[in-house]
């Protein structure tokens, strides 16, 4: 298999650090793995085109981001990071709605 086809078998974050050999705290991948999963896409979206061809090479930067985003969330947590929209968008958002606008 290559590393690409290797990378679409992987689910969890589990999964992606165990592959990349990375030791790991169950508790902080617990309470946070999709927004670990979210920071290393980001990583890897950043990269972009800066990934190296060689298989090796580009293993090395994957499990190098991986780690990095895994160490976001131990030395932070979600709310902190704001890695999804939701923990960015502040105050909650009020509106007003007349009963003129409202058409039964």
């Amino acid at each position: 298999m290559s590393f690409e086809e290797e990378m679409e078998e992987l689910e969890s974050a589990e999964d992606f650090l165990q592959y990349f050999e990375l030791e790991y705290d169950q508790r902080v991948v617990h309470v946070n793995r999709l927004h670990i999963l979210q920071r290393f896409h980001d990583y890897l979206q950043k990269a972009g085109d800066s990934m190296p061809d060689d298989e090796e090479a580009k293993r090395a930067v994957y499990s190098r981001l991986l780690m990095r985003a895994y160490q976001d969330f131990v030395e932070s947590d979600a709310q902190t990071e704001k890695v999804f929209k939701v923990f960015s968008m502040g105050q909650p958002q009020t509106a007003f709605v007349s009963l003129s606008d409202i058409k039964t």
